[in-house]
């Protein structure tokens, strides 16, 4: 039988692997795979095929809103009219709320993203009989496993 567990990359595996050798578990059959990081930058824009639940336009939406009400409203008493300084405060707001967003996207989201340190999991086969099974699987579940699959 084989069980095969994910773990953030802290000393919750070493404590397990120290506790399955403790059980009787070889180190010959423990397997331990680190994944790579990810080396290229995440993308601000989206595609068809690939989104990450952000909108860039919810901030220009709701400011273009707010400028246009207060540029046909100021536009009564301008020359162009309250039409034209609605549609000016429009677009101006929006260009305004797409550059805040654009800023908090990719200025500050990437700095929190490189002090949070988005570290690479683990991943360990361990290779065991059926009666083991059940053990193996309450110490690595007990040391944080983020998951645990078992097959025969």
């Amino acid at each position: 039988m084989q069980l095969f567990s994910t773990f953030e990359h802290t000393v919750f595996v070493e404590m397990a692997l120290a506790t399955l050798e403790k059980k009787g578990i070889k180190k010959e059959d423990i397997f331990i795979v680190p994944l790579d990081n990810r080396m290229e930058e995440h993308k601000v824009f989206d595609n068809i095929h690939r989104s990450d639940g952000t909108s860039l336009i919810d901030i220009g939406a709701a400011l273009a809103t707010a400028f246009s009400v207060i540029g046909a409203s100021i536009g009564f008493k301008l020359t162009l009219g309250p039409i034209y300084w609605g549609l000016i405060g429009a677009f101006v707001g929006f260009i305004v709320g797409l550059a805040i967003r654009l800023f908090t996207e990719i200025i500050i989201k990437k700095k929190k993203r490189l002090l949070k340190g988005f570290h690479s999991e683990i991943i360990i086969i361990v290779d065991c009989e059926e009666s083991q099974g059940e053990l193996v699987e309450n110490i690595l579940f007990s040391h944080y496993a983020l998951g645990v699959a078992k097959i025969k």
